[in-house]
């Protein structure tokens, strides 16, 4: 199945889509709240034998998958290719974090700083929780899976490099995209039989097969569970390859009106339009 969160009309709700529509799962007196408390009581038994009214898709607006999740971890560094030379393979991957009020969903417009000529795009797999644990043994981390989804992992790079910390450059707000639909493992391909494509302005600019990946699904579940519990609606973003802006000669940023596509046959593709931030307030710059 495929799910989203979105806004009709002011109203935050969640749903399933059927052809053209979501069916909205919102309504009811026992209904969930959102769609994490959703995947909490239904992990692995979609439940839609009580749905609610039917909205059409160009009626709504999407919203992040899981606008308010506790935890959204990242991965840097998390493919063998040829762009890493003779780096070595490191042996634990680099982890930082996303805040909530740094994705929209798709078909929203991402941010471009008012502070920075350094906006650039990665291209993800997200990865969201659907069933909580502590300390998952890597066997039965898929297990734990609600579905994946897609992601614009957004980043403004001279603040990503202000220090050691990628903190600044990965959280201003609006900055990156999670969407459109979480789809659910048992409609989506293997993680390792997927393949994405990231494109600005219809030109390819990322292309790998996930088979590739340094620390698969399996392996960051395990990881990231080990030293933080993982609860329903928590996102493992998994890392970019390499043709993102910044690794470009000369380097390629995004300007207003630029277009980002993120696809992964199989699981979506996320599309967001880059506007201006036009609040220049922030010492800063």
């Amino acid at each position: 199945m495929r799910f989203a969160t979105f806004d009709s009309a002011g109203r935050e709700q969640y749903g399933y889509l059927d052809g053209d529509t979501l069916v909205s799962l919102s309504d009811g007196p026992d209904a969930p709240p959102d769609l994490a408390s959703y995947l909490a009581l239904h992990h692995g038994r979609w439940q839609t034998s009580a749905p609610g009214p039917r909205h059409a898709l160009d009626s709504v607006t999407l919203l992040p998958l899981i606008p308010d999740p506790s935890k959204v971890f990242c991965v840097a560094t998390n493919f063998h290719e040829p762009a890493r030379g003779d780096k070595p393979v490191p042996a634990y991957p680099l982890l930082f974090t996303r805040i909530p009020e740094a994705q929209v969903g798709h078909g929203s417009a991402i941010l471009k700083p008012a502070v920075s000529e350094k906006y650039d795009f990665e291209g993800e797999l997200a990865v969201i929780i659907g069933q909580p644990g502590h300390k998952i043994p890597r066997e039965e981390a898929l297990s734990h899976v609600a579905g994946y989804s897609c992601f614009n992992d957004g980043s403004v790079r001279d603040w990503q490099k202000h220090s050691t910390q990628f903190t600044p450059g990965k959280n201003f707000a609006r900055s990156g995209s999670f969407g459109p639909y979480l789809v659910t493992p048992d409609e989506a391909p293997a993680p390792a039989d997927l393949r994405l494509e990231t494109r600005v302005n219809g030109v390819v600019k990322q292309a790998i097969a996930l088979e590739n990946m340094i620390f698969d699904v399996s392996w960051l579940i395990a990881y990231c569970s080990t030293f933080a519990p993982l609860r329903p609606g928590d996102v493992i973003v998994t890392g970019t390859p390499s043709g993102f802006g910044s690794t470009r000669t000369p380097p390629e940023f995004l300007a207003p009106g630029d277009l980002v596509e993120v696809e992964i046959p199989g699981i979506g593709l996320l599309a967001n339009r880059v506007a201006q931030d036009g609040d220049p307030r922030g010492q800063f710059s």
